[in-house]
């Protein structure tokens, strides 16, 4: 049916589930799908907990940029009480966190790839996410997309 590539480059709440959303309904509908995680993206795909990370700066830099359960809405975050809103409002609706999402996605065969460089800068090892399919430098990824029939950047 065609092939989908998803940059997702932010960390928020509200845009990783967009991004989710968009690669579960094209993985449903029969569309190879690759989700690309770099910079904030890979927040979505961190696993919980505050000092994950390579060396003291990793750790320092990820306390504060968690992943995981941790990551809030883009707007109206309010210290976290954003964050507990939203996530007690998707319940109630009846919406899926982005954990369940992941696992969704996963299960569609949609395939997850991180940036390595954005890794790098950000003191994120492997072993700080999620499985993912591969890490990857942005020309694998670019050579990926170049066959794609719908490439979003989220």
């Amino acid at each position: 049916m065609g092939k989908a590539s998803i940059i997702v480059f932010s960390g928020d709440l509200d845009k990783a589930l967009a991004a989710l959303t968009v690669a579960t309904g094209a993985a449903a509908s029969g569309m190879d799908v690759t989700m690309f995680f770099t910079f904030w993206g890979l927040n979505v795909i961190k696993k919980g907990g505050a000092w994950k990370g390579e060396g003291f700066m990793g750790k320092m830099f990820n306390l504060m940029a968690r992943g995981g359960d941790a990551i809030g809405p883009s707007r109206l975050n309010m210290l976290g009480m954003g964050r507990w809103l939203m996530k007690r409002m998707m319940k109630k609706k009846n919406v899926k966190l982005p954990q369940e999402m992941i696992a969704d996605a996963r299960e569609l065969g949609v395939t997850f790839l991180a940036c390595e460089m954005s890794m790098r800068v950000m003191g994120v090892r492997k072993e700080d996410l999620i499985p993912v399919d591969d890490v990857v430098g942005v020309a694998t990824y670019v050579q990926e997309a170049s066959k794609a029939d719908i490439a979003l950047f989220i």
